[in-house]
């Protein structure tokens, strides 16, 4: 991505970067709008137990000289609007890795990077706590590593939610407002549509408006990560999981992707069904019943499963989804199981 200086935009001397606030305005702006995001995290995420978790871990990993894991909780990170990969195993130190290129994960030497088969996404503005913590769930319920997108925020983001984001994104998906409204800002204003796109920008071959400024391929900057993950690692993903906007985010990611790539995939959905018309992928969809914004963004996709819960999995909030458990019953079949056994019974 273009630093300020050397610009496009700035070299050619488009008239329409008069249109450009500040960035330090902007960027606190937004760093405020990702700040209430990081608190609706404690609401839909089991965020105590992962506090609990990286607390208890501090402690020996300070005693080895190592980067404690709680360094992704603390305030800078809450409220920072970039995006990123958090490598996440909670069965082996050092527990969190944090890259904030694609391009330098897919060339990473270390050997975790290429092992790692599952990613997750969190919803609308999830900030590294939120996504961090579902990840652990499912690290925790698999014994495995997974790699959780931190969607970046920046103002197309602000001004979805502001128009509804949070209740109508299955219309917002729809219409691909988000790509338009940063479209427009990349002409517009580059250097106000740059804030919260690093991540999505250092994918290989991101493309960009004159201006230099990112714009999305797939709906947004996590689909757009995914989506070159998912096209260029060497070892393909064998599992995805999406909790709310997260699904529909997965779904814009794979829907171009070569049939050798998403072969024997497994997509895991909690909160917000997806269509399932990506031939080889195999979908595991939970909506739960008093799930009132899952049922909303429906939009006539119905899931495989309806538990009696609603639309967070954090089980300080009872009825809470389990997203660990749903996730390893998928890969194990033990939910084709369960319904089996209900449907003999009935």
């Amino acid at each position: 991505m273009a630093s300020q200086d050397d610009s496009p935009a700035r070299n050619t001397g488009l008239p329409l970067i008069d249109f450009e606030l500040p960035k330090w305005l902007v960027e606190r702006a937004v760093r405020s709008c990702r700040m209430f995001n990081t608190a609706l995290d404690f609401i839909f995420y089991d965020v105590p137990t992962l506090r609990a978790a990286l607390a208890a871990l501090d402690a020996p990993m300070r005693a080895q000289g190592e980067k404690a894991p709680s360094r992704i909780i603390d305030f800078d990170a809450l409220s920072d609007p970039e995006g990123s990969l958090l490598l996440i195993d909670a069965t082996t130190a050092p527990y969190v890795h944090q890259y904030r290129s694609v391009e330098k994960f897919l060339t990473s030497p270390y050997q975790e990077t290429r092992d790692v088969d599952i990613a997750t996404i969190t919803g609308v503005g999830s900030s590294a706590l939120g996504s961090a913590a579902l990840a652990w769930d499912i690290s925790v319920a698999l014994k495995k590593q997974v790699l959780a997108i931190v969607p970046g925020y920046g103002v197309a983001d602000v001004v979805l939610q502001g128009l509804g984001g949070w209740f109508a994104f299955g219309l917002h998906d729809f219409l691909s407002s988000k790509t338009l409204i940063q479209t427009g800002l990349a002409t517009t204003a580059p250097e106000t549509a740059c804030i919260g796109r690093e991540l999505a920008a250092s994918t290989p071959q991101e493309p960009t408006a004159r201006s230099g400024a990112p714009i999305f391929r797939y709906g947004s900057g996590s689909s757009d990560v995914l989506h070159a993950l998912l096209e260029h690692r060497v070892t393909p993903f064998r599992l995805l999981v999406g909790h709310s906007k997260g699904a529909l985010q997965i779904n814009n990611a794979i829907r171009s992707l070569p049939a050798e790539r998403t072969e024997g995939l497994n997509v895991v959905t909690l909160g917000c069904p997806i269509g399932e018309n990506i031939p080889g992928v195999k979908y595991h969809q939970y909506l739960g019943l008093f799930d009132a914004l899952g049922q909303l963004n429906a939009w006539g996709n119905l899931p495989e499963y309806w538990p009696p819960t609603w639309h967070s999995t954090n089980p300080a909030l009872p009825p809470a989804m389990a997203a660990g458990s749903l996730t390893s019953e998928s890969l194990h079949g033990r939910a084709e199981r369960h319904l089996a056994s209900a449907s003999g019974k009935a």
